[in-house]
């Protein structure tokens, strides 16, 4: 039997309603609500990395462990908001793919029903063509299932950070504070009059200067 002719085996009045698996309209509903839940984590941890950003500056080095436990905590977020990033690429190329295959689907299916109007104006119309289209579509529609499948297998990730990249981060961090502090100190205004060079002579001094003077005549 064609492939043709098992697409349409019992697509008449009689086929039984029981199917094996969701409709693509439930199918991109669910997609849809994923790529919600997944949209929403992505604003959590960005709030996240941010908090965490913020508690490594206040830390310093007035607690460097609490401030690298933060660091520490930022480039996890970090790492999870990559892999969301990449799993919501994944479902947008799932929902667009299985988009397109629904309306491949009900293109494939109105042309069947041409066809079979068709068929008896052209009772010698050749199937073994049609066949090895189909195969064709078959074949490229597997290889898109294999690259959708590859994409989404997501490798793990540890716990494992550079030491030396976070305490120069914290020391980025802490640099940044002693500039922002020093912009802030004012040096002492200098006066604007001026001091005497030379102080003058008390009215005592000059009349023992002017005795002195008398008896040396």
């Amino acid at each position: 039997m064609s492939k043709i002719g098992k697409l349409f085996k019992g697509g008449g009045p009689g086929r039984p309603k029981g199917r094996a698996g969701p409709t693509p309209q439930e199918a991109l509903a669910r997609l849809r609500e994923t790529e919600e839940m997944l949209t929403k984590k992505q604003e959590y941890l960005e709030t996240r990395i941010q908090r965490e950003l913020a508690a490594a500056k206040q830390h310093g080095t007035r607690n460097k462990r609490a401030a690298l436990q933060a660091l520490k905590r930022k480039k996890r977020y970090e790492k999870q908001l990559s892999q969301i990033d990449g799993t919501l690429s994944t479902i947008e190329f799932q929902r667009e793919a299985l988009e397109n295959s629904h309306t491949n689907t009900e293109v494939f299916k109105n042309m069947g029903y041409a066809a079979q109007a068709m068929k008896k104006v052209h009772e010698n119309m050749d199937l073994d063509k049609i066949d090895s289209l189909m195969d064709d579509i078959t074949e490229q529609q597997a290889v898109a299932q294999e690259i959708s499948e590859a994409i989404s297998n997501r490798v793990g990730f540890g716990d494992e950070f550079d030491e030396d990249e976070l305490m120069a981060e914290l020391e980025e961090l802490e640099q940044e504070e002693l500039n922002k502090k020093m912009t802030d100190v004012r040096l002492p205004s200098v006066p604007s009059t001026l001091l005497p060079s030379r102080p003058g002579k008390l009215p005592g001094e000059r009349v023992k200067a002017q005795m002195k003077h008398l008896t040396q005549l």
